[in-house]
């Protein structure tokens, strides 16, 4: 167990931030810096002790901060209006607080490593954002925390192979690309992933090709990776060349003026950070959206830390990952994750 919060004032941040942040066998101490916005604030020593910290910083307020104030923080919860994408309005901020604290108490490690990836990636090329991500993602597949879950998850056969995991169908300059693993909810696994990367290098070898649809069959779009094939791969090298050179997250990047998709269902992990690279995104009635990889002691590792960030902003996208919330269709086109509910 980690210690789990400071709360402070904007003036305390500094002296937070000056405290060590590991303890004995290099536990993370105090991870989490919780900092009360409802009072003076100078937003440029906010920003300069903000970033002299390694901790997670988390502001609240009961009112609407300043945007200077709250785009310096990582995450601000509010009880008032979402007036800048670096907030999230909550009903209780106590509540919102403490479920927060549980999830990086649970893997301060991931948290730590998100927090600090999304401070300076959405500054990258995406190209370069992505292999940050891998790189991040690769250093927590070897850490405690996701051995702990895999070890909690137990050993599991592989998902058999299937003939068609993706179908294609062309008509006129239009392709569209089916996922089409329903039995699995089309969980991004190695053969599904390879088959989408396939059909997306159709489209950007055939200039013919002016529109890309990309769906899911089946009760959702995409549940996120498969699970069954976490902790497989032979090597965390590997594992990271494949993200960065095998996913589908850099041929959709590329695509992105071509692409939509369309998303239904429960989509979670790389059911959200995938559509999330296209330039429009339709999501169907009753559609959720979750992030639920710091819950495995990992970070988002379809590119999620790139897309949705650039869709939503890098606060919104930690606020998801930390919480774990289901964001229902209507935030999320609110919010700008979806560009239309049809």
């Amino acid at each position: 167990m980690v210690d789990a919060v400071v709360r402070t004032t904007p003036a305390g941040l500094l002296a937070a931030a000056a405290e060590p942040l590991f303890g004995p066998g290099g536990v993370p101490v105090d991870p989490l810096v919780v900092v009360d916005l409802d009072g003076p604030v100078d937003a440029a020593g906010l920003a300069a002790a903000v970033a002299a910290t390694p901790r997670l910083v988390v502001g609240t307020s009961g009112g609407v901060p300043a945007p200077d104030v709250v785009e310096a923080l990582d995450l601000t919860l509010v009880t008032g209006p979402e007036r800048h994408r670096a907030t999230v309005a909550v009903a209780d901020l106590e509540a919102a607080v403490d479920a927060l604290v549980a999830a990086v108490v649970q893997n301060p490690q991931a948290a730590l490593v998100l927090a600090r990836l999304l401070r300076w990636s959405s500054m990258l090329p995406v190209p370069d954002a992505l292999d940050a991500e891998s790189l991040a993602y690769s250093t927590l597949l070897g850490g405690p925390e996701f051995r702990r879950w895999l070890t909690a998850r137990g050993p599991r056969p592989l998902p058999p192979d299937v003939p068609d995991p993706v179908l294609l169908a062309r008509d006129g300059a239009v392709l569209r690309i089916t996922l089409n693993r329903p039995q699995r909810r089309n969980a991004y696994g190695r053969q599904l992933r390879d088959a989408l990367v396939d059909g997306l290098r159709v489209a950007e070898l055939d200039p013919t090709i002016t529109r890309v649809v990309v769906d899911g069959a089946g009760p959702c779009f995409c549940s996120g990776g498969d699970l069954d094939e976490f902790g497989t791969t032979p090597d965390l090298v590997t594992a990271h060349l494949i993200r960065t050179h095998g996913g589908a997250a850099l041929p959709l990047h590329r695509l992105a003026d071509r692409a939509e998709v369309r998303v239904h269902g429960t989509c979670v992990g790389a059911g959200v950070e995938l559509p999330s690279f296209a330039r429009r995104v339709v999501a169907a009635p009753g559609t959720t959206f979750r992030l639920p990889e710091l819950a495995m002691g990992l970070v988002p590792g379809a590119g999620g830390t790139v897309s949705i960030t650039r869709r939503i902003g890098r606060w919104r996208c930690l606020y998801l990952a930390l919480s774990g919330t289901a964001l229902d269709v209507e935030r999320a086109l609110a919010w700008g994750l979806v560009d239309e509910i049809s």
